[in-house]
């Protein structure tokens, strides 16, 4: 797709509407303004639950060949592109997936990862579908200065597209950036506010349309463009190439052509 999108001269773009979250853009302007100094750790936690009969629903669910993968590739691409929009594109991941406590399905409902940035920062990933309740989705970011700022994407039960609504709202639940500690709960009840006066998946993805179609019209790119999408598929992809191979794995990956599905099967 991308490809086809550079020979043809058109625009290209991926769907992850939570960057126009406003806790999102706030952490944003932050990192883009110094207020952090270089970033030098970067974390991802997300727990979920899916039970059953959420497996049940479809039956493309939990299967490598209808779903491709389970939790990195459903739930967690959108935190994932979070992480590498806050800390840069990553350079090696060395990662474990499994499955815990889903014996019914085939793909993975946990997995784990420590990641070295091309920036120089590190980071890890930990995603699952394997706790009852459901908690939170978060990433944050920690600066050289020792300041450090996070965003909630999720919380309460994790979205089901189809079948659930946003239960919370996303908010910043971490931020120590020096001058502004004492902004977190302002912040916090005008975001709650807000995301209280709208429809949360109507409103977010309106924004990703327009900035699109702003693109298309000005002749730049979109704020997630294919190759910005593409970064989340190698990301999860050398996960499983490391799980496979039981090392880690460098950026920028090589296309492979074998019968096991980068070690998904």
């Amino acid at each position: 797709m991308i490809a086809a999108a550079k020979e043809h001269r058109v625009t290209l773009g991926v769907v992850s509407q939570r960057r126009f979250y406003p806790a999102v853009q706030r952490l944003r302007r932050a990192i883009d303004d110094g207020k952090l100094g270089r970033l030098i750790l970067g974390t991802v936690s997300m727990y979920g639950w899916r039970d059953k009969a959420y497996y049940d629903s479809d039956p493309w669910r939990g299967t490598w060949k209808g779903e491709g993968g389970g939790v990195l590739v459903n739930q967690a691409p959108h935190q994932l592109d979070i992480l590498q929009w806050f800390m840069g594109p990553v350079a090696e991941v060395y990662g474990v997936r499994t499955n815990l406590n889903h014996p019914y399905i085939e793909v993975e409902d946990t997995a784990v990862a420590v990641v070295k940035f091309g920036g120089g920062g590190i980071g890890n990933i930990l995603v699952s579908n394997a706790q009852d309740p459901a908690l939170y989705g978060n990433v944050h970011v920690h600066g050289e200065n020792g300041a450090s700022a996070g965003v909630q994407t999720d919380g309460g039960a994790m979205f089901i597209a189809g079948m659930t609504g946003i239960t919370e709202p996303p908010v910043n639940d971490l931020w120590t950036v020096k001058g502004e500690e004492n902004l977190l709960e302002r912040w916090k009840r005008e975001d709650t506010d807000f995301f209280n006066s709208t429809d949360p998946m109507q409103y977010f993805h309106e924004r990703q349309l327009e900035d699109f179609l702003n693109a298309v019209l000005q002749g730049r790119k979109p704020l997630v463009d294919g190759e910005e999408g593409r970064r989340t598929v190698e990301l999860f992809t050398a996960i499983y190439r490391s799980t496979r191979d039981k090392a880690p794995v460098k950026f920028p990956l090589e296309s492979e052509y074998r019968g096991d599905f980068d070690g998904r099967l």
